[in-house]
């Protein structure tokens, strides 16, 4: 069925035509919603909402305008009322006289840029001198962020031995590290 037989039986009431159309602009819809909210999360809800709208209206639809262009009006509109309200519903504790702004961002601040960038390097060449085992736990650890359990599972020992090693890794690093400043300790 072509999109407007689909757009008439679902006229109709036929459930089936309806659902056939929300497969074939799903990706557009979802992505007009993304594009619109910045968030999987809400751009999700915008869709369902979308949809649930689409359905509620559709005897409504006159035709004027393709249904996909209907759509992205529902959609537009659905994304505009949910960011309304949600920046309703949010509580700012911020007392607007006395803020001050602070672009913590790296770009933002080039000296921190430059200490942020030296401290990886010198990362990178500690965790590259450490004995493949205990260079292996921590990048799983500490890089992917994976859990005791699944490091352990993956190299094929005990979740104590797992444990064992990135404290002996982590204490290399450290005495590296502060090595080359001199022992002295210096919050990253």
């Amino acid at each position: 069925m072509t999109q407007e037989e689909l757009v008439a039986a679902a006229r109709d009431g036929d459930q089936g035509a309806f659902e056939e159309l929300v497969r074939q602009t799903y990706v557009a819809t979802y992505t007009l919603a993304f594009r619109l909210t910045g968030n999987e999360e809400d751009a999700r809800d915008v869709v369902q909402e979308t949809y649930l709208r689409a359905w509620k209206a559709i005897r409504r639809f006159r035709g004027d305008a393709q249904f996909s262009t209907w759509l992205y009006r529902i959609t537009a509109n659905t994304s505009s009322s949910m960011t309304q309200r949600r920046s309703r519903n949010r509580a700012d504790s911020l007392d607007e006289g006395n803020a001050e702004v602070v672009d913590d961002r790296p770009f933002a601040n080039p000296e921190a840029s430059s200490e942020a960038s030296a401290l990886h390097q010198r990362l990178s060449a500690a965790v590259a001198e450490l004995p493949p085992k205990l260079r292996t736990i921590v990048v799983l650890k500490d890089v992917y962020d994976l859990p005791h359990e699944a490091i352990a599972e993956e190299l094929g020992i005990s979740v104590a031995a797992a444990k064992v090693r990135l404290h002996r890794a982590r204490k290399r690093l450290r005495d590296v590290l502060f090595e080359e400043r001199g022992g002295v300790a210096r919050a990253v």
